[in-house]
């Protein structure tokens, strides 16, 4: 990135409060602390210039922290950003050529969920508010390539669709829990990206009388954050994945996750589907329509994680456990940020 009429403007601290490294964190600085436009702005480390974004109402970029440790940033005033194809490591897009889908990922995962042609689709009609996993093992972002060949079904050396959700929640699908009954909306008929990239995609759907979806997801990380807003916003949500067979399910309660492990079904290797919930707000873990669902009260807001072990980051259950453990002291203890002001 070419700037010029560089203006040192703040230097700041970043602080890592937990007993663990943390790679890939994203660090946020809100609008109202910087001393110029995020848009503006610029962050380098030891001179070199990292990737940034600029958000409506904060500057973010990515770093690899030391456990209990910290690193010093400069943010500099520059032109603003202009950023090329190989900077983005996540993308989310409506995909009308293959029957109203929402499709998003980043360099480690993807998924998709289903829009309203696909209730009408004639070959194979299907409503659902499931989200569907595709599992990667490649850090390139895959979606446009993949729709365009539409043989995602098979794994040509980047992985595939291997993910059956059907009518089930998928894999951190949601719904409303009414008199100890699953209810789930139709498909999604609108959709709007809030930001595209480089670092964090955020977008929204909509489903009309029932339910306003927000999905954040960084680059270099396993998990989405989810938020619904619901018509009816009293009483209890219901999250979860569906119950595939040969499967183990783990239910830390108490700690606030539950995920399944099992195997995929027609590649190598096995996968997860993580949920990542406030304890505080659990009323009850059980099953409902297929599902393993935690029952909650509203607002709903959770993260939905998955992994694939063929792709070389969690070789096993218990370091995804483990990633699991950590990802949920991430949550509670964001990175500090002091800015020292030249």
């Amino acid at each position: 990135m070419l700037i010029s009429a560089i203006v040192l403007a703040q230097i700041i601290i970043v602080h890592n409060d937990l007993p663990f490294a943390r790679a890939s964190e994203t660090v946020e600085i809100p609008a109202a602390r910087l001393n110029g436009d995020p848009s503006r702005i610029h962050v380098f480390e030891s001179g070199k210039e990292i990737l940034s974004q600029a958000l409506s109402d904060r500057l973010i970029f990515q770093t690899d922290m030391p456990a209990n440790g910290q690193r010093s940033f400069e943010l500099r005033l520059g032109e603003p950003h202009k950023y090329k194809k190989e900077d983005f490591r996540v993308y989310g897009r409506f995909v009308r050529e293959r029957f109203d889908d929402f499709a998003w990922e980043n360099d480690r995962i993807a998924h998709r969920m289903y829009g309203a042609a696909l209730e009408t689709w004639e070959k194979e009609p299907l409503t659902s508010s499931a989200v569907d996993v595709w599992l990667k093992r490649t850090r390139r972002l895959v979606i446009n390539d993949w729709y365009m060949v539409d043989d995602y079904h098979h794994d040509h050396g980047e992985g595939g669709d291997f993910y059956s959700a059907g009518k089930s929640l998928g894999c951190g699908g949601v719904g409303l829990w009414r008199d100890g009954h699953l209810v789930v909306s139709k498909n999604f008929r609108n959709s709007r990206v809030l930001a595209a990239g480089p670092i964090r995609l955020i977008f929204e759907l909509e489903y009309p009388g029932f339910e306003t979806k927000r999905v954040t997801l960084d680059a270099g990380q396993n998990f989405n954050r989810f938020e619904s807003r619901f018509s009816d916003a009293t009483g209890s949500y219901a999250t979860g994945f569906k119950k595939f067979a040969n499967t183990e399910l783990r239910v830390e309660r108490a700690a606030g996750w539950m995920r399944a492990w099992g195997p995929v079904v027609g590649a190598s290797g096995h996968y997860t589907c993580t949920l990542v919930f406030d304890p505080a707000a659990v009323e009850d873990v059980t099953e409902a329509d297929g599902n393993h669902v935690v029952i909650a009260r509203q607002p709903a807001l959770y993260y939905v994680g998955t992994a694939w072990d063929q792709a070389g980051d969690f070789a096993t259950v218990a370091d995804w456990d483990r990633y699991v453990e950590q990802w949920t002291q991430r949550i509670k203890s964001p990175l500090r940020v002091e800015i020292v002001t030249p």
